[in-house]
């Protein structure tokens, strides 16, 4: 698995929700801040605009996607003018709403998906991000993106037998084209941070690459820079500047959320779990998760519920994030 394969396996907890709304205007939906959610909402007929408490504003069209990947608050209306409606329910639909998954006369529709996030194990590759991201429709320029979302929209529309099975894996397919697009090397120099530039640059991804390949690795910046075809020093700079931070800082912050999920989702005994992170010693490695998460590891699986989303069933309704 690549990089941004690794980030959102282990970052992201059970299975994600979905839902497909089909309705006439005026509509307008308050969607309230969801901390640890990374929510994604796709614009499928007709036209909406989202609006973020900060001022944000964003019109939708036909295959426009919205990005909301830290759960901020906002609200999306089929205009602008529309009033404030109530707050969406406990599964992410609009209170008192009739809600029809697939209405081929009904002016607009809409597919909400959401993934939880792991609280307190935020990667950067995520943590850059704005608030919204507005990724306009071009399926010239992003077919697999378009085809991935016509498949979902009509899973989503139609719930045919295997949906649960089919579903899930077009959520992750649908996500990994965006972020594939967000990070990809068109989008290099945009303003989600270093983290475009990082993946597009092929001696820093390498060393990325090479580190989440093999995280118990003795890894040294002289050992990495060789992966990278660099010097130390020239290796060492390029990578603090554009991932952020040096290399065995971010070496550190990843085995740490690797052993983060490793003890939440399993009985592993610590020292299992040191060794599978690159630590020797399980002091060692329990001095280095107090740092990193301000609590013993023994202490944070006990605070932490497990989470297996092999085991968890696929739910059509969308959180509000």
């Amino acid at each position: 698995m690549d990089v941004l394969g690794d980030v959102m396996t282990v970052l992201r907890t059970g299975r994600p929700f979905a839902a497909r709304f089909a309705r006439d205007a005026p509509w307008s939906d308050h969607r309230a801040a969801r901390p640890n959610g990374f929510g994604v909402q796709i614009m499928v007929r007709g036209g909406a605009v989202a609006l973020g408490e900060s001022g944000e504003s964003f019109a939708l069209g036909p295959g426009d996607v919205l990005l909301v990947p830290h759960g901020s608050p906002h609200r999306i209306a089929d205009a602008p003018t529309t009033p404030p409606g109530p707050p969406c329910d406990g599964r992410g639909e609009p209170a008192g709403a009739v809600i029809r998954a697939d209405d081929p006369d009904a002016s607009h529709a809409m597919i909400c998906l959401a993934y939880e996030l792991a609280p307190g194990r935020t990667h950067p590759i995520i943590g850059t991000l704005p608030d919204f991201v507005h990724l306009p429709a071009d399926p010239a320029a992003q077919p697999q993106l378009a085809a991935a979302i016509a498949m979902l929209d009509g899973e989503l529309a139609s719930e045919r037998r295997g949906g649960d099975v089919l579903v899930p894996a077009l959520l992750d397919a649908v996500l990994m084209y965006l972020l594939r697009e967000l990070l990809g090397p068109r989008t290099a120099e945009c303003r989600f941070g270093g983290w475009s530039a990082a993946l597009a640059d092929t001696a820093i991804a390498a060393a990325l690459e090479a580190i989440h390949a093999d995280p118990a690795r003795q890894w040294t910046v002289a050992s990495l820079g060789e992966t990278a075809g660099l010097s130390r020093s020239a290796f060492s700079r390029r990578f603090a500047e554009l991932v952020g931070q040096p290399p065995l800082a971010y070496l550190t912050s990843w085995r740490l959320t690797l052993a983060a999920r490793l003890l939440a989702d399993t009985d592993r005994p610590l020292a299992s779990v040191a060794r599978e992170v690159g630590y020797a010693s399980e002091f060692a490695f329990a001095a280095a998760f107090k740092r990193g998460f301000g609590t013993p590891p023994g202490q944070f699986r006990k605070q932490t519920p497990a989470c297996d989303p092999a085991a968890e069933p696929f739910r059509r309704e969308a959180v509000p994030v």
